[in-house]
């Protein structure tokens, strides 16, 4: 079987992304999540580029590590020795078994940005390698813009490959993301002909090929690809390895990852880390990626689920899922009760229920909770675990607002006030004043995001809205949905949805007798 070893670049490429910055502690989290996914190679950092770099190595040094943690770093300076080079003294002084470094494989490059001969490039690859080396040190060598270079002057681009022959392995980087796969299949077939040694791949995302460009890479003898998590990098990003990774693993029978399950929890690990929105429609590990809205994929689904999945969901650690809305059928119904618990007594009924409802602007696409207790209210013996009887609301210039809140809970009319920040706010605040003592659970349910969108801005202040509540308990996340013309009406809606689904135990059933139940 084929083994390929995937080298991070996440915390120092990855991080070149426009928006994206890590602190010292950000970097090693990130790669202690990395080191239990079991990549082969950790780049932390340039440690000669700045303090928090060199920081992060002096930290890294007293962990102990499966992965190769990797310093990266460049050629030495033009005329200067590899001893005196501040550079190459960084990389040593970050105390790594492993070095990279880069160097110029394109003419234009070594002539018009590095303006040295092409003589001078040579020996600055061949000494710094060679001098890493003495120094007991494993050395990766990165062939920067390698395809643009032998695109260019195809002899001088492998000349530079042969000047790096003490390195373990010569990665091919296309470092400006230009190329497409069958060009980078030739560029390989060339260099395996005529250069020793192991190879591997870098490549940028540019051309939107740096997936397809590192498969075809290692189908033409890559055994080493370089990349970034959830594809994270300068200008359109790296070769993204929570697809590379499944692609090899699942595709082409190749082994680079122990646990491929443990991928989509790593992917949004960093994201959150990173403190940018996951993508959820990313290939294998985006939470839209087993999603299924379509009745006739859904129908199908139901009865086997390789109909519309192309792999497993559970080999990359994600889940399928069936998304309910105005495109569904009765399978998706059933699919989604069964997903929550639930015995539909009428499932047209709760189907024809949703579009309605959609057609008047909810969207339960994104409001699982809405549409988890549109199909719980048409099941058979449901309690709703309370009911408004009304609402008010006042709010003036410069004071508080207020609301006055009347529901009926488990038989009996209660009737609450709350001031808040806002009419959503005093809302919520008189809610929870009303059920927290007869349900105690929701005091541990908070508010963490609230949109509004307007469906229909022609209308002007007439406009029918959209309001989406995302809520937490501590365990779970979900998402309520209201809308109407009424903005504060939606509010109440999705509000009211999120706490009855706070409430939501398919599991307790009507047995008991300790306090109202919502079954």
């Amino acid at each position: 079987m084929t083994r390929v070893a995937l080298y991070d670049t996440t915390l120092r490429d990855g991080t070149q992304r426009e928006g994206l910055s890590l602190s010292c502690d950000d970097k090693l989290r990130i790669a202690r999540k990395l080191d239990e996914l079991g990549v082969a190679f950790i780049e932390a950092g340039w440690p000669g580029s700045n303090p928090k770099d060199a920081e992060v190595f002096a930290r890294a040094r007293a962990e102990t590590w499966r992965a190769e943690i990797v310093a990266f770093g460049s050629t030495r300076r033009a005329g200067l020795r590899p001893e005196h080079d501040p550079g190459l003294r960084a990389l040593l002084d970050a105390g790594t078994r492993v070095v990279t470094v880069f160097g110029k494989s394109s003419l234009f490059h070594v002539t018009d940005v590095l303006r040295v001969s092409p003589g001078e490039n040579l020996a600055m690859i061949a000494e710094t390698i060679a001098f890493l080396r003495a120094h007991d040190r494993r050395v990766i060598y990165d062939a920067e813009h390698f395809f643009d270079g032998y695109a260019l002057d195809p002899a001088y681009a492998l000349e530079t490959l042969r000047a790096a022959a003490g390195a373990e392995t010569i990665v091919l980087c296309d470092t400006n993301g230009g190329m497409l796969p069958f060009g980078v299949a030739d560029a390989f077939a060339r260099v395996r002909a005529e250069i020793a040694g192991d190879l591997g791949i870098h490549a940028h995302d540019d051309a939107g090929c740096a997936v397809a460009n590192s498969l075809a890479a290692v189908r033409a003898g890559a055994r080493h690809v370089q990349g970034t998590i959830n594809g994270y990098g300068e200008r359109c990003g790296n070769a993204n390895l929570c697809i590379v990774a499944p692609d090899l693993e699942l595709k082409e029978a190749a082994r680079c990852l122990p646990d491929l399950a443990r991928l989509a929890e790593a992917a949004r690990f960093v994201a959150e880390v990173a403190n940018l929105a996951m993508d959820e429609h990313m290939p294998y590990v985006g939470r839209s990626a087993f999603a299924h809205k379509g009745g006739v994929h859904v129908a199908a689904m139901r009865r086997h689920p390789a109909s519309y999945q192309h792999v497993p969901p559970e080999r990359v650690g994600n889940a399928s899922r069936v998304v309910v809305s105005e495109l569904s059928g009765r399978g998706n119904v059933l699919a989604k009760a069964e997903e929550y618990g639930i015995v539909v007594g009428a499932p047209e009924a709760a189907l024809a229920e949703i579009k309605a409802a959609e057609a008047r602007g909810a969207s339960f696409e994104a409001a699982e909770a809405s549409a988890a207790l549109v199909l719980a209210r048409g099941a058979p013996g449901y309690r709703a675990p309370f009911e408004l009887v009304e609402y008010r609301v006042f709010s003036g210039s410069g004071r508080p607002a207020e609301a006055t809140l009347k529901l009926a809970v488990a038989g009996e009319v209660l009737h609450t006030a709350a001031e808040g920040n806002g009419p959503v706010s005093a809302l919520d605040a008189a809610l929870r004043k009303a059920l927290v003592p007869v349900y105690p659970e929701l005091a541990a349910v908070t508010l963490v995001d609230y949109k509004v969108r307007i469906l229909d801005g022609a209308r002007g202040t007439a406009a029918t809205v959209r309001v989406l509540i995302d809520s937490t308990d501590g365990r779970r996340r979900f998402s309520a949905v209201g809308a109407g013309t009424d903005i504060l009406a939606a509010s109440w809606a999705a509000l009211a949805d999120s706490m009855e689904f706070a409430l939501f135990r398919p599991e307790v059933g009507n047995e008991s007798e300790d306090r109202p139940s919502a079954w």
